[in-house]
């Protein structure tokens, strides 16, 4: 009638239906390793790379979007990446996406140049005209008046009586100001 004989079943494959399926998952990890993986491995080494080697002067675009220069490495993480005239931020490194473009190479006898530039001697500007670091603009006006016209001090005077130069050379103070002007 309605009812089939049972025959007797064993449960399906042994060692020879698990093989195929064993081949089939090694060649999917071989494909997607040289398709996926080791690319993606590449890429992040050569990410690196770049990263370290980013120097002073190199121009930037970093993954938001923000394109400048990099005024000073802080550390092997951070970065000083001026993106406007007087305006600086600090970023990460690993937020650099790509290097426009690159500075040349120092030579050795340049290396003992710029260090040079780096810590020139003498007096702040402020010393130069006689008045205390920060002083307000009607101290800045009389010093200026009473010795502006020294050309030895025409740098001081120019940069002490501009407000947004006064207020860069604060910041960076007298050996870096000077170090850039001269750069």
């Amino acid at each position: 009638m309605f009812i089939s004989p049972a025959y007797a079943q064993t449960p399906g494959g042994g060692a020879a239906d698990i093989l195929p399926q064993l081949l089939l998952m090694g060649a999917v990890f071989v494909v997607f390793y040289f398709l996926l993986i080791r690319p993606q491995q590449k890429k992040v080494k050569e990410h690196k790379a770049m990263i370290d080697a980013v120097k002073r002067g190199d121009r930037v675009v970093t993954s938001g979007g923000l394109i400048g220069t990099i005024q000073r490495i802080v550390s092997d993480r951070e970065a000083i990446l001026e993106i406007g005239e007087g305006v600086r931020v600090r970023i990460m490194r690993a937020m650099i996406s790509e290097v426009m473009a690159k500075t040349e190479p120092l030579a050795a006898d340049d290396k003992a140049e710029k260090a040079e530039k780096k810590a020139p001697a003498g007096p702040t500007f402020w010393q130069m005209l006689g008045i205390p670091e920060g002083a307000g603009q009607a101290e800045v006006d009389a010093a200026i008046g009473a010795k502006g016209g020294d050309p030895a001090l025409a740098e001081a005077v120019d940069t002490l009586k501009d407000p947004v130069k006064r207020k860069l050379y604060s910041r960076l103070g007298h050996a870096e100001y000077v170090a850039t002007l001269k750069d």
